[in-house]
């Protein structure tokens, strides 16, 4: 080892007696390059600032545990020690979870006694909630109900709803101590599942636990709680729904067969109650909450046939339903109620039978009448008065006397047959095959009993003709019509319940008044309550509009409007839905303010759903429509198409150039087009004479010139007379017409010339874009040379940058051997410059010491 130092010594030291300058340069060069690769890393280390620690998302005084570092442990041992515990995961830069959080304050100030709430920030990178959990929205909230959990809140983030949720997983359970508030639960249109179960053996049944968290899985699967638990206690009290054995699980069903939960078929566990209760319940009236961002939920549920959308206030934190909700659910019971055998004796939906009459005066007697009565059915607890629907063929007319011939008329014993005052006969009829023409009508002939007031005018009467005499009717209470009805129609509506407050701009898409402050004083789209309705039938692509009436209430009208719809030949109008005219509406404002000055005229006419047929029907101008959309490319392409045809027909007054956009407004069925773009010609005085502008020929201005010369109805008015009546006025009649044809060929020959002008600009713009456009190619080829030449250039630089690299890290490796080696050189040389002086010392004190010697010798 020492030997090879010696060498490495040796051959440093000889480098450096020849050349010394070698060697400082590559230590010089080394120390560089190292500097220089430091402070280049430095420098892109800096680039990304460090993320700011975050702060409190929540205000301190707010009873939130904000664990704004994601301390996911943390919720564990908080959700550990709480009965409820509400988790609300964020993160700080989302406005959803800004909105929220608002929202969550309120509810956790008002149960913050019953439930723990903690919000957690799920976006800080160091934290474990951000590494250990995978959200793909922001904010997210997590219910735990003791060890059970999570239960997932997918409503809206408003406090009402997050408050009215929080409760139900508090209570998921009602508990039926007696009879009656087995009734009262069991009377409300909600689905309801009921189980029994004796806490006599012990404080907790084991089917008790595992029925208590059907209940909270249920909450899982709805959100809005639509199907209610509820648990008996008492073997009285459950015998009420003939329930005996412990451990039963009741659903209570309306219209058919209630079901117990078969425990011999099923496992008795949480998931398949649950399941079995889904798979079974009957819903007549079912919420939707669309989520406001991109989703399929409304289009599922319009697809499975015609639905009646109804927005309606609600309040979900009230203890009873509200009474715009509760006529709803009454209609919608009525409506599905098809065979009353299944209902109990305490559901409120159970019916009775009515007579319903109406009297009218026999044709053949003044005396007589004919009493034509239908049974009915209607629900027992109905506040309004009922109303009789007699088809109307049995209002008056030829229609009704051959009626009265078929039904009433043969069934009247003769004069010498009768014995009392009345006499009775009963049939059968059918007008048509209509849920509101079966019925069953019995006619009775009765001999009324006149005092001497009613004898005179009997008397009196006996002079007018019968056909004169108008029938008199008995108040009675009518029928609705409605019970029922959803199995004698084929067009079955589904009902659906939207919060108004939430789900407005949807109703205002669907028709309704987009001001919910306006008045209710005439016809309108909602009731006094703020409610609307609507039917949307997605497969034929049209919706109707429910229209208040000041002197109907909401019940009638919402049956009048389902049964016009359940009608073979429905009376109900397509709502046409389509942009407000304001530049109507500024017109008119402008010429109430201005009567002397004329409103400037536009050379297209935008055309809405309100203006179209005014506009398009006007029998005294030309009307050239274009159809188009805002997404439309080719329509975009023409658009300088049909404004130079405007420019051209500008000073004509007869004919009008317009448009619509049919992706903003419903048209009428038989002005619908099958492509866009598309136009169409409307002659004057000959409307019922439309015209197609040809798929086949392209659309440019010539072409639609002589499309409107050749189906212009300037020289055939329908409305003038002709002219072999005129007499002497035939002269001036030609002239006339031969003075308006001279001025139309002048304005051809003006707008030929002004074409011919363009068709030349056009042409020389035309070759000044061929030059233009062979100059930029040239450009571009040369360019692309350029490009070749640059990057073999810089692939050339780059690998003798890499050869650059590699040299200098060549020498980089060579300077720090030097450097080693230079130190262990110094080492070694000062340890030998040591050992030669202590050699020196030793040598010089042997000679003091032989001197000394010598000296003591002599």
């Amino acid at each position: 080892m020492l030997r090879r130092v010696r060498q490495s010594l040796r051959q440093v030291l000889f480098l450096m007696a020849r050349r010394p300058d070698l060697l400082c340069g590559a230590i010089v060069l080394g120390v560089l390059l190292v500097l220089a690769v430091k402070f280049t890393c430095s420098r892109a280390k800096n680039v990304v600032a460090a993320a700011r620690p975050p702060v409190r998302f929540f205000s301190p005084d707010a009873p939130v545990v904000d664990l704004y570092l994601g301390q996911l442990d943390q919720v564990e041992r908080l959700r550990s020690v709480a009965e409820v515990s509400f988790i609300f995961f964020y993160a700080p830069w989302c406005a959803h979870s800004m909105a929220a959080r608002q929202e969550v304050q309120q509810v956790a100030k008002k149960l913050a006694k019953q439930v723990q709430f903690v919000a957690v920030n799920c976006w800080w990178s160091q934290g474990k909630c951000r590494r250990q959990t995978h959200f793909y929205h922001y904010p997210v909230i997590h219910l735990f109900y003791r060890r059970f959990g999570p239960i997932e809140y997918r409503g809206p983030f408003v406090a009402p709803y997050m408050e009215s949720f929080v409760l139900r997983v508090i209570t998921p359970l009602t508990y039926l101590p007696s009879r009656a508030h087995v009734e009262e639960f069991l009377a409300y249109h909600e689905p309801r599942v009921v189980g029994f179960f004796q806490f006599n053996s012990s404080p907790q049944p084991p089917g008790y636990i595992t029925f208590l968290s059907s209940a909270l899985q249920a909450l899982k699967w709805d959100f809005r709680g639509v199907v209610r638990f509820g648990v008996v206690t008492n073997k009285q009290v459950a015998g009420a729904i003939s329930l005996t054995e412990d451990e039963t699980v009741f659903l209570h069903r309306r219209f058919n067969s209630s079901l117990i939960f078969p425990r011999n078929d099923l496992n008795f566990t949480s998931e398949a109650i649950c399941r079995w209760v889904f798979e079974n319940h009957e819903t007549v009236l079912q919420w939707l909450q669309p989520p406001g961002t991109k989703s399929r939920l409304l289009e599922e549920e319009l697809t499975k046939g015609p639905a009646l959308l109804l927005f309606v206030p609600h309040n979900p934190l009230g203890t009873q339903p509200s009474p715009v909700l509760q006529q709803v659910a009454d209609i919608a019971v009525r409506y599905h109620s098809c065979d009353n055998s299944h209902h109990s004796s305490w559901d409120k939906s159970f019916s009775f039978r009515s007579l319903c009459c109406q009297s009218v005066v026999l044709p053949q007697s003044s005396t007589s009448v004919c009493e034509v009565c239908l049974s009915l059915s209607w629900p027992s607890f109905t506040t309004s008065p009922l109303h009789c629907l007699f088809p109307s063929s049995i209002q008056g007319g030829d229609v009704f006397q051959t009626y009265l011939r078929r039904c009433c008329l043969h069934q009247i014993p003769s004069p010498v047959s009768i014995n009392s005052a009345t006499s009775m006969g009963c049939s059968n009829f059918l007008d048509s095959y209509s849920p509101f023409s079966q019925y069953s009508a019995c006619c009775r002939k009765v001999e009324p009993q006149l005092n001497e007031s009613q004898a005179k005018e009997e008397s009196e009467m006996q002079s007018v003709p019968p056909s004169l005499i108008p029938p008199f009717s008995v108040p009675q209470p009518e029928g609705d019509g409605i019970t029922g009805l959803r199995c004698q129609t084929n067009r079955t509506l589904r009902f659906y319940v939207l919060d108004v407050a939430l789900n407005w701009p949807l109703a205002v898409r669907l028709g309704a008044s987009g001001n919910r402050s306006a008045s209710f004083d005439q016809e309108d789209d909602r009731s006094d309550d703020g409610s609307f309705a609507a039917i949307v039938n997605l497969k034929d692509e049209v919706h109707y509009v429910l229209q208040y009436t000041p002197a109907a209430t909401l019940t009638e009208s919402l049956e009048a409007f389902i049964r016009n719809f359940s009608a073979p030949y429905s009376l109900l109008q397509r709502h046409l839905v389509g942009e407000e005219d304001k530049k109507g509406a500024e017109e008119k404002a402008r010429r109430s303010d201005e009567h002397s000055q004329s409103p400037p005229r536009f050379l297209i006419t935008e055309l809405t759903t309100s203006s179209f047929l005014p506009s398009v029907m006007d029998l005294q101008k030309d009307v050239l429509l274009f159809y188009y959309t805002q997404w439309c490319g080719f329509c975009s392409v023409l658009n300088h198409i049909i404004i130079q045809l405007a420019r051209l027909l500008q000073g004509n007054g007869t004919i009008t150039v317009a448009r619509v956009n049919v992706a903003r407004n419903d048209l009428p069925w038989e002005f619908m087009v099958d492509h866009v773009p598309s136009i169409l010609f409307f002659p004057r005085y000959r409307k019922h004479l439309s015209v197609k502008f040809p798929d086949n020929l392209p659309i440019t201005l010539p072409n639609l010139l002589r499309f409107i010369l050749q189906h212009s109805g300037s020289l055939h008015h329908a409305h003038k007379p002709s002219v072999e009546t005129e007499g002497p006025g035939h002269s001036a009649f030609l002239r006339s017409e031969f003075l308006t044809l001279q001025r139309e060929v002048q304005a051809l020959h003006h707008a030929r010339e002004r074409l011919s002008q363009q068709l030349a600009q056009l042409w020389r713009d035309n070759r000044r874009l061929k030059f233009d456009t062979r100059a930029l190619e040239t450009e571009n080829s040369e360019l692309q040379q350029e490009r070749q030449s640059l990057e073999e250039q810089h692939r050339e630089k780059s690998r003798q940058l890499s050869e650059v690299v590699r040299r200098l890290q060549e020498l980089a490796d060579a300077s720090e051997n030097l450097l080693n080696e230079n130190t262990l050189l110094r080492v070694l040389l000062r340890v030998l410059k040591d050992k030669t002086e202590a050699r020196e010392q030793a040598e010089v004190e042997r000679k003091e010491t032989e001197q000394k010697r010598s000296h003591m010798a002599s």
